[in-house]
């Protein structure tokens, strides 16, 4: 699938690291490598998320180097020779040539001469910026590549005298969306809520998880998702209450709550939105007094994404409204302040508000900033997604409470005055799921 940026947004992104970088520098970033799925088969391949970032390059088995300042070409690209054999097999390469025609690299080399180039091209430089610890095959490379450079001293030859990790320039890079980046998001969580829709009309008693989950693939795949963002979640009755639940196959009956948690991922962006709604189309009394308790949660938080606030804020908002509603129900006993103190919330509220978002679904940037919580600023993205969990084994709680499990999660924008809610399509009010479920 061709890119939905050009060339020049690539070219931008890597003249900003550059000049984070300095000169007398060198990046060096391998690609995602292949996974086997099982004997012979390869899951489908995803490119590393800075890799692509850089240079919109989609291909395995291929190393990119970023070098300011450099006379013969700043970016330059080791990747596969065309091979028209291979490409019966496995499909179209971009070659040499393409590597520079298509991706714009000033120059490229052939994979298989990457040990023999790359101590070339890193020597006399100063800095190495290189993400060690991801990849073992690739961290001893860099390695043999140093002690190269290094057994030459007596020659002249001087190897960079400093290391340091790529993804701390790189990732505060990725974590502010450029206009381009955002309009991709918005259209992934535009396919995003429309594949909730979908399966809030496909649902009904007797249908397995399964099925809802395979309306959400196909509103993802026929209008170009090639995947989700992550695994889909759909979890009825209790399932719910399970948070990463991904086995997707219990059959759904009346009376349950089914929680979906689900996005696409267009382009190597993600979106990632949670409903949780009835599967008959009608909440029962206490599902509606705990959804309604998560919704008012989800709401007040999402209004403290402001940039004037930092990135804590919608968290201890949303505890502070979901220990409220936990007291008001009768399920916390005792004041609000000594339930805050306690964190005897978490017996029902377990994981926190959001986390960023972008080209992965938990995507890179530092929440903190010299031990303070970041400041929130335009063009970051972030989820909120308070949610509330009632063990079915809780005997602590009135029966009537019991396995019920809501979670109501958005993509939102931080802008200049405020913020966009990227996933408002998506219906989270009682009402609205109501209406959508029996029209």
């Amino acid at each position: 699938m061709q890119s939905l940026f050009t060339r020049q947004q690539f070219s931008q992104r890597r003249n900003a690291l550059m000049q984070w970088m300095g000169s007398d520098s060198i990046a060096v970033l391998p690609a995602a490598p292949q996974y086997i799925r099982n004997r012979d088969a390869d899951y489908r391949y995803r490119q590393d998320s800075d890799f692509y970032y850089l240079s919109g390059f989609a291909e395995p088995e291929s190393v990119l180097c970023i070098i300011p300042n450099r006379p013969l070409g700043e970016f330059v690209l080791f990747c596969r020779e065309r091979d028209r054999e291979r490409e019966i097999w496995d499909g179209y390469r971009a070659g040499l040539e393409g590597a520079i025609e298509q991706y714009g690299a000033d120059e490229s080399y052939p994979i298989a001469k990457l040990d023999e180039i790359m101590p070339t091209l890193m020597e006399g430089k100063k800095k190495l910026y290189v993400n060690l610890g991801g990849h073992a095959d690739f961290d001893t490379k860099v390695i043999n590549w140093l002690n190269s450079i290094r057994a030459k001293a007596r020659q002249g030859a001087k190897a960079p005298a400093e290391l340091l990790m790529l993804n701390h320039l790189l990732h505060e890079l990725r974590l502010y969306k450029s206009a381009e980046e955002l309009a991709v998001m918005r259209k992934a969580a535009t396919i995003s809520a429309n594949a909730h829709i979908k399966a809030m009309q496909k649902a009904q008693a007797g249908l397995y998880e399964y099925e809802l989950e395979a309306e959400l693939m196909y509103e993802f795949m026929r209008h170009g998702c090639v995947a989700p963002a992550y695994n889909t979640i759909v979890g009825s009755g209790h399932n719910a209450c399970i948070l990463h639940y991904t086995e997707n196959r219990r059959q759904m009956q009346k009376g349950d709550l089914v929680l979906i948690d689900a996005g696409a991922e267009l382009d190597h962006y993600a979106a990632d939105i949670t409903r949780t709604f009835p599967v008959s189309g009608r909440f029962s009394a206490e599902q509606k007094a705990v959804y309604d308790v998560v919704l008012a949660a989800q709401l007040a938080a999402i209004a403290a994404v402001t940039p004037n606030n930092h990135w804590d804020k919608p968290h201890t908002v949303a505890v502070e409204i979901l220990t409220q509603g936990l007291l008001d129900l009768g399920l916390l006993q005792g004041s609000l302040e000594q339930n805050l103190e306690q964190s005897l919330y978490r017996e029902f509220y377990m994981h926190r508000t959001g986390h960023w978002l972008g080209m992965d679904v938990h995507d890179v940037g530092d929440y903190k900033v010299a031990d303070e919580w970041r400041q929130l600023e335009a063009g970051m993205v972030l989820t909120v997604e308070p949610g509330l969990y009632i063990a079915p084994d809780n005997e602590r709680v009135a029966a009537k409470w019991r396995g019920i499990g809501i979670r109501i999660e958005d993509d939102v924008l931080v802008t200049k005055t405020g913020h966009e809610v990227l996933t408002d399509a998506a219906p989270k009010s009682v009402i609205d799921i109501e209406q959508l479920m029996q029209g």
